[in-house]
């Protein structure tokens, strides 16, 4: 039975630069303990249990990190997920992110990474402030500090608090009425509740959550950092089972038809014809790296290593091997061991079989073993014109 086409969407804009932590690297890709603020900010919306598309805005030359992130923290939920890239202001990021929205989307969160310990019944909140009323929703924490206005570097008055909140996000609308302000916008806003309303539009005010704070200087780093500490008096998530090993499979196919010779199985084979591909062909260790995706629930080969990303255009089996075992360790797991065989009339692998298996478990950092057979002259490898190889990938949960 075809599963129903969400009404809600989430935005995640995680296309901060940085700078103001002093960390090299954007901002939603910093990390707070082993996983990185866009993986938390992530978990938040997938524990909140609403049934939501989700749509990433990442840097342009960060998206594959930032699907590897989704994928992760979508779990069961993994075709809800997409990444865009965004442009050079966070409001035309999170029109990015419009763009991407299914046609059946009634209603839309805008959430910033940044803000990443947001708890999930935030997002709930929200969504039921938005259906409600119609209005826009925005989470709102009292101002509990004394305000005063200053003129250079004299106070010159004092401002009622009780009539002020610190917006937090998510900040949710209907779609109709976010992606219509969004087309008129001619400003550049704070945030997506101040574009909204300048187009005319009312937002109620829901309650916040301290947790929701934004992680925008070393300090806030910091105060993550602690609350997430095993010692923390208040853990932001719950503890969950451990675990249990996780396994996948992985195939893959390639003809006799490129130029030069042949790589396999992480090995060079002079003399023999190359097989095809947008790589070197190697389907022994294509066939290896979707295994090990799969296990870890991150997609395939094609998701991290398409033709889209030309680093990895006549690269060999060590690069996609190496790359493979860093996302899976990201992921929060450790390759056991892989089992693969191979089908096809030439090369003769037995020689080289240890050496194979050498290669590859070296490349993946745990124990690759190559088995090779072939189908009595049966099918396209039994006529000799392309290699078929298909593996088996057991994962461990890393300590």
């Amino acid at each position: 039975m075809p599963q129903p086409v969400p009404r809600i969407a989430v935005v995640v804009v995680a296309g901060g630069s940085g700078t103001r932590l002093g960390e090299d690297v954007p901002k939603a890709f910093v990390g707070i303990d082993a996983q990185t603020m866009l993986r938390h900010a992530l978990d938040g919306v997938f524990r909140s249990g609403l049934d939501a598309q989700v749509v990433v805005v990442a840097p342009a030359d960060r998206t594959g990190e930032a699907l590897t992130e989704a994928l992760a923290a979508a779990g069961d939920a993994r075709e809800r997920v997409s990444v865009v890239s965004g442009g050079e202001t966070r409001q035309k990021s999170v029109a990015a992110g419009l763009a991407a929205l299914w046609g059946d989307i009634e209603i839309v969160l805008v959430h910033d990474a940044a803000r990443a310990l947001t708890p999930p019944e935030v997002f709930t909140r929200i969504v039921d402030a938005v259906e409600r009323t119609g209005w826009g929703a925005v989470p709102v924490l009292p101002v509990v500090d004394t305000i005063k206005r200053v003129d250079g570097d004299e106070i010159v008055g004092v401002v009622d608090r009780s009539e002020l909140g610190a917006a937090q996000t998510p900040q949710g609308f209907r779609r109709d009425v976010l992606s219509a302000a969004y087309a008129v916008a001619d400003a550049e806003f704070t945030d997506d509740a101040a574009l909204v309303a300048a187009a005319g539009h009312r937002i109620a005010a829901v309650a916040g959550d301290a947790l929701g704070f934004k992680i925008t200087h070393p300090a806030d780093l910091e105060r993550a950092r602690a609350l997430l500490a095993p010692s923390a008096e208040r853990p932001v998530h719950l503890q969950q089972p451990a675990p249990a090993p996780r396994v996948g499979v992985g195939t893959d196919v390639h003809a006799f038809a490129g130029d030069g010779e042949l790589w396999l199985a992480g090995l060079h084979w002079p003399g023999e014809p190359a097989l095809s591909g947008h790589s070197d062909g190697d389907a022994v260790a294509h066939a290896v790296v979707d295994a090990v995706l799969a296990a870890a629930g991150l997609g395939d080969i094609g998701t991290h290593f398409g033709v889209d990303r030309p680093e990895y255009a006549d690269a060999h089996a060590d690069a996609f091997l190496a790359r493979t075992r860093a996302l899976v360790g990201e992921a929060g797991w450790v390759i056991g061991n892989v089992s693969v065989q191979v089908q096809t009339t030439r090369p003769r692998f037995a020689p080289r079989r240890r050496e194979a298996e050498a290669a590859l478990s070296e490349a993946l950092g745990a124990p690759v073993s190559v088995s090779a057979t072939t189908t009595d002259g049966l099918g396209f490898e039994g006529r000799g014109e392309g290699v078929f190889a298909v593996a088996v990938a057991m994962l461990l949960p890393a300590q």
